[in-house]
């Protein structure tokens, strides 16, 4: 009896298939697959091949190739730039209280709707917590003006003050993460709701049979079930660490809190599309980019090291 055949009658044989057998014999697969690689390659690949201008004296009449080399030119006057500390600073700051703050919460929320046992008004709960997300940031941007204005405004009202919020420097960053979680905490319990309904209900059962309370149960079902997702979360967060959302803090910014405002997503906008400086606009993005890289990796491996399931790293 051949070798295939004896593969075939005993389940604990494999022969490993040809690669072009396997493609024939998935070929839709293969083909759906084809659609979304060709579209990366075009969007996210191609592109790449304009980042040269960073190193380059990029004039539009000469192209790419034409324009002069000036090597790490663009670099030096960035790292220079009066304003680098500060928008160095000030990104990575908001950056990082956003991550301290934001983080936590779609956790908390997850573990508290989990527990809710009056189905409807679970939904009910979830769909009021979901809907921010999908204000525009633009509108977003529009209710924040309307609930702060110094006249008329919901917060001033409650207070009894005529305070103008957002010209107050030391204001901006607890305006950008209070309407950054209201905004998106209530999507970001997606996965963590998704992970907590695959957790078998007689885990629930046994650990009340032995006298375990709420909290118990959170700590030693729940938590554990979630540390994967979590850490996941964590470092993908942290490899975007350096680029804040440049569409909120452009639309709130005033020349009054520029000192905690300014941001590299708004200077590379400033000077690549206000003052067509592509070359240098490019370097400062790709610097941005390459310390994201740097971040993404260093999290990566202190994760691997922290968590025991490293299967998606």
């Amino acid at each position: 009896m051949s070798k295939t055949k004896l593969a075939a009658l005993k389940p604990g044989i494999h022969t490993e298939r040809p690669l072009k057998k396997r493609i024939l014999d998935n070929w839709q697969l293969y083909a759906m697959l084809l659609i979304p690689v060709i579209l990366t390659v075009i969007y996210k690949y191609i592109p790449m091949y304009g980042i040269q201008i960073a190193f380059r004296d990029y004039k539009a009449s000469r192209g790419f190739m034409g324009s002069e080399w000036v090597g790490l030119e663009w670099f030096q006057r960035f790292f220079s730039a009066p304003t680098f500390a500060r928008m160095i600073k000030n990104t990575v700051l908001l950056s990082f209280f956003s991550l301290l703050w934001s983080f936590p919460i779609p956790i908390i929320l997850a573990l508290m709707l989990n527990q809710m046992r009056f189905q409807r008004f679970k939904r009910v709960t979830q769909t009021v917590l979901y809907a921010p997300h999908f204000i525009s940031t633009m509108v977003i941007c529009g209710m924040i003006r309307i609930f702060l204005s110094p006249s008329g405004g919901l917060i001033n009202l409650i207070a009894g003050t005529s305070i103008d919020f957002l010209t107050e420097s030391s204001a901006f960053r607890t305006i950008y993460i209070a309407s950054g979680i209201w905004q998106d905490a209530g999507w970001g319990i997606i996965v963590y709701m998704a992970t907590l309904s695959n957790i078998d209900t007689s885990l629930y059962e046994a650990a009340k049979v032995d006298g375990a309370s709420l909290f118990q149960r959170i700590r030693h079902i729940d938590i554990p079930e979630l540390t994967s997702i979590m850490v996941l979360n964590l470092i993908m967060s942290a490899g975007g660490l350096m680029n804040v959302g440049f569409e909120k803090v452009w639309l709130l910014q005033t020349d009054l809190n520029k000192a905690t405002s300014d941001v590299i997503a708004v200077y590379v906008y400033q000077q690549g599309i206000e003052n067509a400086k592509y070359s240098y606009s490019t370097a400062v993005g790709l610097f941005n980019t390459a310390v994201n890289i740097i971040l993404l990796i260093a999290v990566n491996k202190i994760a691997g090291k922290i968590s025991e399931d490293t299967s998606f790293i």
